[in-house]
């Protein structure tokens, strides 16, 4: 019988706990003592489960690794950051497969879920053998299939989407338990036995969005440079029938501001210099002085304003529809208007962090003499037009969201 233990409770963890606890013992695992405290209070503050939902799910939340000494599935989803040298930062995985290492036991199986570069997971396998005695794909079963949850996408959710799943053993009912677990947890399931090659596929599916978004980026930052109608230049272009169109923006995240330096550190390794991959970094990096220009000059345009005429930044974290805040572009950029303009207020309706936020109502949005729009969604679309109809003159929607 399968009990379930989830490492890490973020935006991909929580979600695979609700799920899989509808059908498996499940607990949830943490380090962090004051998330076990919040889920165990029926609270997520990364506001994608309602207290209501939390409340429906038979989930024990602990950090205590006694506790999770008796489950056999453990599916890891540990953030995988980079340092400020832009190399990996693996210390969260390792900190998993050492706590794992005090409790395996033969037939345990292991799931590593977060974003890595190619041979991360045989590495962490091989620790497990060193620190147990007990050998991989014979005692315990280390697999590897990347989390591909979108946060804030209601559409993509993690029951409508397919899922790699890599393994190396032939045993059929090991197949057998982690396939009677995972079609709880995805669409469809596909099946490999090349764990490195699943790795890859994991990184180079968030790069090519990255570079795709970057020549957008690139494109709209030439056209306003040149006096050229970007909006237009799209609308033309996407008629021939290969184009394909993204929309410019800011690129935050866990994901695609990082993805590109775990493949390039692994390139490296090869002593390959990666190009291309790491190119859609450097202009999607620029973007926020891109928009600090367009604000400089919308001030300049429009002399009345001075600094003590009120500013409204709306989209605060990364992207719409979620609460995180890390490697959040617009966050920085909020930051520097204020520290020049000290009535410089962010409304997002998703974002809880009061020390960066101070709670703007839709109705006092009339208020602001400027409102940069940096995040695009239905709530910030009406704001748009209620604004265009009554003061169009305030707005500065830097990459088209709305003005086509």
């Amino acid at each position: 019988m399968n009990k379930i233990c989830v490492i890490g409770l973020g935006y991909v963890g929580l979600p695979i706990c609700s799920i899989i606890s509808k059908k498996y013992q499940t607990i949830g695992f943490d380090i962090n003592k004051k998330r076990i405290e919040t889920l165990n209070r029926k609270n997520d503050f990364n506001k994608e489960f309602h207290k209501k939902d939390l409340q429906k799910l038979k989930i024990n939340f602990t950090a205590n690794v006694a506790k999770i000494k008796n489950y056999n599935f453990y599916i890891i989803c540990v953030p995988t950051p980079i340092t400020k040298s832009n190399i990996p930062d693996l210390n969260y995985i390792h900190k998993s497969f050492i706590t794992i290492s005090k409790i395996l036991k033969k037939g345990d199986i292991i799931i590593l879920e977060s974003t890595v570069y190619p041979g991360v997971t045989n590495k962490f396998s091989n620790l497990l053998e060193q620190k147990t005695g007990l050998k991989n794909n014979k005692d315990f079963f280390v697999c590897y299939s990347p989390e591909r949850i979108n946060p804030g996408d209601k559409k993509n959710n993690l029951t409508k989407i397919n899922k790699i799943f890599a393994i190396e053993t032939n045993d059929k009912k090991i197949i057998h338990r982690i396939k009677s677990v995972y079609r709880h947890i995805c669409k469809n399931l596909i099946i490999t036995k090349h764990i490195k090659e699943a790795e890859t596929a994991k990184v180079i599916e968030n790069i090519q969005r990255d570079l795709n978004i970057a020549i957008f980026n690139e494109i709209l930052f030439f056209c306003e440079k040149s006096k050229i109608n970007f909006s237009e230049v799209i609308r033309l272009a996407k008629t021939k029938w290969n184009f394909i169109k993204f929309n410019p923006g800011l690129v935050g995240g866990h994901c695609l501001p990082v993805d590109p330096f775990y493949l390039s550190y692994a390139a490296s390794k090869k002593k390959i210099k990666t190009i291309t991959t790491l190119a859609g970094r450097k202009t999607n990096d620029k973007m926020e002085y891109y928009v600090l220009d367009r604000f400089k000059n919308f001030i300049k345009k429009n002399r009345s304003i001075n600094k003590n005429k009120n500013i409204l930044i709306v989209g605060l974290s990364y992207k719409y529809g979620v609460s995180d805040m890390r490697n959040s572009i617009s966050l920085k950029i909020y930051e520097k208007i204020k520290n020049i303009y000290k009535k410089t207020y962010a409304l997002d309706p998703f974002v809880n962090d009061t020390k960066v936020l101070k709670k703007i109502e839709y109705s006092e949005v009339k208020k602001f003499d400027v409102v940069v729009f940096l995040s695009k969604g239905p709530i910030f679309k009406k704001i748009y037009k209620e604004i265009k109809k009554r003061k169009p003159e305030i707005i500065l929607d830097p990459f088209y969201y709305f003005n086509k």
